[in-house]
């Protein structure tokens, strides 16, 4: 969870349908799933019936996509995903940071990840809703809401936010429109989205999978990242995104940490596995307790030893990481504002910088119908490049060095746990996101660490996911923990209701 006032930057059909099962079924048996069957799951599930309004777009290519890569041989050959809507691809599909003034964003490019995914067989069926401008725009939204896409629900309880930034794509896999999906984060947007829907989300260390053509919040803290059902194929998809971008010099190692992320993972064990346990992440929900204890019950029973470490994110520390954040945001954004063609504003006015995009949202009251752009506002001020190198110093070595480094070195634990993020609270679109403090995940946004969050239960039928975390460049070690947890783990995971909370 974010520590700002957003709460992340950047998130069973049970009535019978003609697709001869439930969306549950089907999430539950992807191998039989096409193209076909999941666009008319998204008809009955996200455009019609409990109405999710995950997808924001479908590609018109994807059924010839899907025939083309049948000789395509490999474990993620014909698999069929979903792409949050701020990452390029070169699909005839807008990528709108469901922005309004990015309607006609086609650009034709594919981020580079999206070359690995495509060269394993992977098969592109549409873009996700998000919080517009990946949660950046105020600190009053309300997740999973976009000017382009409107109001994201989580499948799980149709009143209840899906958290954000990457909310539809945490909400689609959680109902079952695809195999996979591609989220981004910043600080949350993978992991609080996945954990309220009940899905895994791996936020990979920053710089393993480049980020070029995905529009940008912060070139320190961003990252790309897979939201699955199953630990397993987070990293079947991590290994076919991994690797070195020349455009992206926060990559250059990454060639070097590359790997088959899947790989022994049907193996891996947590016996003598010492984990650190945040305690002070767990909030004081008694149910949200409740439901950790059980967690560290099934992580004992595994062989871990548990070791309970006494600490608490500096408050310091996330007031210079929204510093960072707002002076990356100006900068960044307009770097990749500059880069886009002209063809990107075909029938709405050229916005080039983040002073273009708040003046557009001015101009289009439909875009501040619901809260402003307190946080653009407050970015476009922030010029101050002594204030922002000193912030960043500041926060990173809070994170890093003296954070998640010092932790794992103190109390000799190869991991560091928590709840990822509370349960999903009510969807407000007039006051915005109120949630309680749960999870303590901005050390590794903040130091660049990998994080993982896996379902471990659900309070009250909303789902809650463990959280973690790592050293840099340990993804693989810390996707064997959480497949071994994932094994081990004895709470029913919920399957989504698709009705209101309670009903």
């Amino acid at each position: 969870m974010s520590r700002f006032a957003r709460p992340a930057f950047c998130t069973v059909f049970l009535a019978a349908t003609a697709l001869g099962g439930t969306a549950c079924h089907a999430q539950e048996n992807h191998k039989k799933e096409t193209v076909s069957t999941y666009l008319a799951r998204i008809k009955a599930i996200d455009k019609a019936g409990p109405k999710l309004n995950a997808v924001i777009a479908l590609n018109p290519d994807a059924a010839k996509a899907e025939a083309a890569v049948r000789a395509v041989q490999g474990p993620l050959a014909g698999k069929v995903i979903l792409v949050k809507d701020n990452i390029e691809t070169a699909d005839p599909m807008p990528t709108t940071a469901g922005s309004l003034a990015l309607k006609d964003n086609r650009t034709g490019r594919d981020a580079p990840f999206m070359l690995g995914l495509r060269a394993a067989g992977v098969v592109v069926l549409g873009k996700t809703n998000l919080s517009e401008w990946a949660n950046m725009r105020s600190g009053a939204s309300s997740s999973g809401w976009s000017g382009a896409g409107g109001q994201t629900r989580n499948p799980h309880a149709l009143d209840r936010s899906p958290c954000g930034s990457s909310s539809g794509s945490g909400a689609a896999i959680a109902a079952g429109l695809a195999w996979g999906a591609i989220g981004s984060e910043t600080d949350g947007s993978i992991t609080c989205p996945a954990s309220v829907n009940g899905i895994v989300g791996f936020k990979p260390t920053v710089g393993l999978v480049s980020r070029t053509h995905v529009v940008p919040i912060s070139h320190s803290q961003d990252t790309v990242g897979p939201m699955t059902t199953t630990v397993r194929d987070a990293a079947l998809m991590l290994t076919a995104m991994a690797g070195s971008d020349p455009a992206d010099p926060a990559t250059d190692k990454a060639d070097a940490h590359k790997t088959d992320f899947a790989a022994g993972l049907a193996a891996a064990s947590l016996k003598g596995v010492r984990l650190g346990v945040l305690r002070k992440g767990l909030g004081n929900n008694p149910k949200v307790i409740a439901l950790f204890d059980k967690a560290m019950a099934d992580l004992k029973a595994a062989g871990a030893t548990l070791v309970d470490i006494d600490f608490e994110e500096p408050e310091e520390m996330g007031r210079d990481e929204y510093t960072v954040l707002l002076y990356e945001l100006r900068t960044d954004l307009g770097v990749y504002l500059q880069s886009l063609p002209a063809s990107s504003f075909k029938d709405t006015p050229p916005i080039r910088t983040l002073a273009d995009a708040i003046a557009f949202n001015t101009a289009h009251p439909e875009e501040l119908k619901w809260f402003g752009q307190d946080s653009f506002e407050e970015a476009v001020a922030m010029t101050d490049v002594a204030v922002y190198q000193k912030a960043r110093a500041n926060s990173l070595r809070l994170a890093g060095r003296e954070g998640i480094d010092k932790l794992l070195a103190e109390h000799a634990v190869s991991f560091l746990i928590a709840p990822t993020g509370p349960p999903a609270w009510p969807i407000d679109l007039v006051t915005g996101d109120h949630s309680i403090d749960v999870g303590m995940g901005s050390m590794a946004a903040i130091a660049g660490y990998p994080h993982l969050t896996v379902p471990m239960g659900a309070v009250e039928g909303l789902p809650i996911g463990l959280s973690f975390m790592g050293a840099q460049w340990d993804d693989k070690r810390v996707l064997e923990a959480g497949a071994a947890y994932e094994r081990a783990r004895t709470v029913p995971v919920p399957k989504p209701s698709l009705k209101r909370w309670g009903e």
